[in-house]
């Protein structure tokens, strides 16, 4: 990283993200200390011709934030602003790491409804990408969105809700950073409540079979398939009384190190180095789990430490097609010569308002693949992708996927809202780059 002096610019190496599968050299680097110096920041850069990019921890495993212009570090822009009680919500700078706002917001009585699996990320950066949890009633972070602040390509300040600019409001919660930068988030929140997750081993035919039930039972369902294996892992949370009574050591342990860290990490190491392993080191990770129930409150339920390096392809699929689709990757798989050693993850999300949202207008589920840091992904992805485009999907906006405008033009049907909006508001691509060339055209 280059360094960078708060409220002026530097010059900077190169800057790359959290998997090591995007680099870019800025021209310099900013570190706005108040929203009126990242005004003068955007001004500056456009007075100089330079493209604007704003970057949080750069958990996007896609180019969305690369430049080669102005990058914006939001992280001086942190904290909660306000919180209003009455109206159930908090407002908080565009840089705070979602880490940060949950425990504050614990520490205040109060919580998300619903959030993704990690808690690394800038608020800013995970909502302009759609990050999601799982939730059959309540959707993404973005959709917990009730108003947001953004310095447009002009240096104005825009504020936005579903009273005030709207139409600005319905597209710039899942953004891309296209339409300009975060400076602040109003999120609904509600009191804190206790989460009683439930994680249980089950086969691969049952769990597909059941899956329409799962969903329906449950407040959050989830589960994991672990491929070369007929093998799952399912989670259930939803709402209970409490008390708090987290995982015990060993099955933490068994979470938090044998399938997401520290043995993990030395498993997909020997995977890597000797893929004929993969198959074998996958029947043994997934006999080793075994059920287990816990209750907490919601952050320490809903996320986990993730210290494994990895790249990801997820795509999000009308929810009625989802188990098809999944028969078909393991046929796929199964099929194949291909050695995958990271479970793939199904979820599933509401349909919600926002325009590029990919719960957008429908019933959602979501499938992603994940392969090891260092392993080559592209025969996976590129057959995955196959697949889930023969249905429909839409992939994650920060996670790695081959489609451009054109396709978002098919499955998006306010495609065309959104982009005469960053028309209107970015009429000469401050904030565009390469990325936002091919998914958003021209």
């Amino acid at each position: 990283m280059g360094t960078a002096t708060t409220g002026r610019s530097s010059r900077a190496t190169a800057w790359h993200n959290w998997a090591g599968n995007v680099t870019a050299t800025p021209a310099r680097v900013v570190t706005p200390a108040s929203v009126g110096e990242l005004q003068e920041a955007v001004r500056r850069a456009a007075e100089d011709g330079l493209k604007v990019k704003a970057v949080g921890t750069g958990h996007s495993f896609t180019a969305a934030a690369a430049t080669d212009g102005v990058l914006v570090r939001p992280q001086a822009l942190a904290g909660i602003r306000e919180i209003d009680r009455t109206a159930g919500t908090v407002t908080v700078a565009a840089g705070t790491v979602l880490r940060d706002l949950n425990t504050a917001l614990a520490r205040e009585g109060l919580s998300l409804t619903n959030m993704g699996d990690i808690m690394e990320q800038t608020v800013s950066g995970a909502t302009s990408t759609g990050t999601h949890g799982t939730g059959r009633d309540s959707a993404s972070i973005a959709a917990q969105i009730r108003g947001l602040e953004l310095v447009t390509a002009d240096g104005r300040l825009l504020t936005c809700s579903e009273k005030e600019n709207p139409d600005v409001f319905a597209a710039a919660r899942i953004g891309i950073g296209a339409l300009g930068i975060v400076t602040a988030i109003t999120f609904a929140v509600e009191p804190v409540f206790f989460l009683t997750a439930r994680e249980e081993p089950m086969g691969f035919d049952r769990v597909t079979a059941e899956f329409e039930q799962h969903f329906a039972e449950n407040e959050h369902f989830e589960f994991y398939w672990f491929p070369h294996t007929g093998n799952c892992n399912t989670k259930r949370n939803n709402r209970s009384q409490g008390p708090a009574a987290p995982p015990g050591a060993v099955s933490a342990w068994v979470e938090d190190e044998l399938l997401s860290n520290g043995v993990f990490q030395a498993v997909n190491s020997l995977g890597r180095a000797v893929p004929a392993t993969i198959p074998s080191i996958a029947r043994i990770a997934s006999r080793a789990l075994s059920a287990r129930t816990y209750t907490d409150i919601p952050y320490k339920v809903f996320t986990s430490p993730r210290r494994v390096r990895f790249v990801e392809m997820e795509y999000a699929l009308p929810r009625e097609r989802v188990v098809e689709a999944l028969r078909e990757l393991k046929s796929m798989v199964d099929r194949s010569g291909l050695r995958v050693s990271f479970p793939v993850e199904v979820r599933t999300a509401p349909a919600d308002d926002i325009a590029l949202s990919t719960a957008s207008g429908r019933e959602t589920a979501y499938i992603a693949v994940h392969m090891y840091k260092g392993t080559p992904y592209q025969a996976y992805f590129t057959a995955a992708e196959r697949i889930f485009t023969a249905h429909g999907g839409r992939p994650h906006w920060g996670k790695v996927h081959t489609r451009d405008a054109e396709y978002f033009a098919g499955v998006y049907p306010r495609f065309g809202e959104f982009t005469a909006l960053r028309d209107r508001l970015d009429p000469d691509r401050l904030f565009g780059n390469d990325y936002l060339r091919r998914v958003l055209g021209g």
